[in-house]
């Protein structure tokens, strides 16, 4: 059987430092940081008042009121980003076969808020289990890619990927490999997340995974820099629409990039901490590159998990020096979270998008917020630090890694006919 190639012909993005595609490339480009003080909540007694929010923001811009109240933030930003992408796209204004247009949606959290706001409003009262009807549907994890398929009556493959970091990276390699075994012409993918409330900050708080530099919030997220204290949470989410390049070719899409190998493996290690040697995302990088054909020397750009947590960033680091070997010393290198936070089940998408956006502009984002080398760092690696560098991008390797040991990297090449 004869594989088909697969494309990116349309995206869309709601972040920290955007609202639209184009105001995040721009922003990342800038090396601009997401970070301020937390207004979702009132974060009185909380050791982190500090978050990465979507700024500007209002689902009542392009939903009904009465829709959006059925729809937890989570599945807002899927809404808004996905609408982008399909826009993007013009995937939907050439009468397609829409029993072949499928969405499949990455989230590692889905709707805490509305659970929280439940269980709360539950507990003030009499016992009485006075639960919205909308409770469920607006928790549950799935319920966005059902949203985007009823709004656009795509009736292709519909459902949700859950891997913590690495869900909406899994859900682009799961439409990635639907695709290209002829059995969807596209897919909305992609992941979202709204997980800047009071049990996310504390939970992650309480576990010492996130920052607390409440005196410096503007660069707490310091990727590979020595003093980094954790991670900065972040929500948001991102969309791309992949399609079969012959699909593509026959409407006369514009092609942003071709998506070409993903690789998914388990650190079988630890709930939450990383393999000391990286030995999980070795694996996954030399799995992504198995399949898409490709040797370490033809990869340019790798958008890191990077997270700015002590351990995180060091194992990651070994197990690019590991597989890139000497190659490692020519690569960009760059964490867009230290300019986004850590949008988590969102953060595969939204650094896709930056892996696309790179192969086509030959740009590499920067690593912002670094001032103090990390002798556990080797210093001959280009973490394009604080500055965007430009150089040709033929290929760009995203890497995610989930608590619970899962690992997923996607790659994404220039498109050659």
């Amino acid at each position: 059987m004869q594989l088909k190639r697969v494309v990116v012909t349309g995206m869309g993005a709601i972040t920290p430092i955007g609202n639209t595609l184009e105001e995040y490339w721009n922003a990342l480009v800038a090396g601009t940081s997401g970070a301020g003080l937390i207004t979702h909540f009132d974060t009185n007694g909380y050791k982190v008042k500090f978050a990465c929010e979507v700024k500007n923001f209002d689902p009542l811009d392009f939903l009904d009121r009465k829709e959006a109240r059925k729809m937890d933030p989570f599945t807002h930003y899927a809404m808004k980003s996905a609408d982008e992408a399909l826009n993007d796209s013009g995937l939907l204004l050439q009468s397609p076969n829409l029993d072949r247009i499928g969405v499949i949606w990455g989230a590692g959290i889905g709707g805490l808020s509305t659970f929280f706001n439940e269980i709360v409003e539950y507990a003030k009262g009499d016992g009485v289990p006075r639960f919205s009807p909308f409770f469920i549907p607006k928790m549950i994890i799935d319920i966005a890619a059902g949203y985007i398929s009823i709004k656009h009556n795509l009736r292709g493959p519909n459902y949700g990927t859950v891997s913590a970091c690495a869900s909406s990276t899994h859900a682009l390699i799961d439409a990635f490999n639907i695709i290209r075994l002829g059995k969807a012409d596209a897919i909305v993918a992609g992941g979202s997340e709204a997980c800047v409330n009071e049990p996310s900050v504390g939970g992650f708080s309480n576990m010492k995974a996130l920052s607390e530099r409440n005196d410096d919030i503007l660069t707490a997220s310091r990727p590979f820099d020595l003093t980094r204290d954790g991670f900065v949470m972040g929500e948001g989410g991102a969309s791309l629409i992949l399609e079969d390049l012959d699909h593509a070719k026959a409407r006369g899409a514009k092609i942003y990039a071709e998506i070409v190998g993903g690789g998914m493996t388990a650190d079988a290690y630890h709930l939450t901490a990383p393999h000391p040697e990286g030995l999980g995302a070795r694996n996954v990088m030399r799995m992504a590159m198995e399949e898409a054909n490709l040797k370490p020397e033809d990869i340019d750009y790798i958008n890191v998990h990077g997270t700015s947590t002590p351990l995180g960033d060091i194992a990651e680091i070994k197990a690019i020096t590991s597989v890139f070997d000497q190659h490692s010393y020519n690569l960009n290198i760059s964490s867009t979270k230290s300019q986004t936070g850590h949008l988590l089940g969102g953060a595969g998408a939204i650094e896709s998008v930056a892996c696309v956006m790179a192969v086509k502009h030959d740009i590499i984002p920067p690593t912002i917020n670094h001032t103090t080398h990390d002798p556990a760092i080797d210093a001959r690696l280009n973490l394009t630090l604080n500055t965007a560098q430009k150089r040709v991008v033929n290929a760009a390797l995203n890497n995610t890694f989930g608590f619970g040991g899962h690992n997923a990297s996607v790659i994404f090449k220039k498109y050659i006919d």
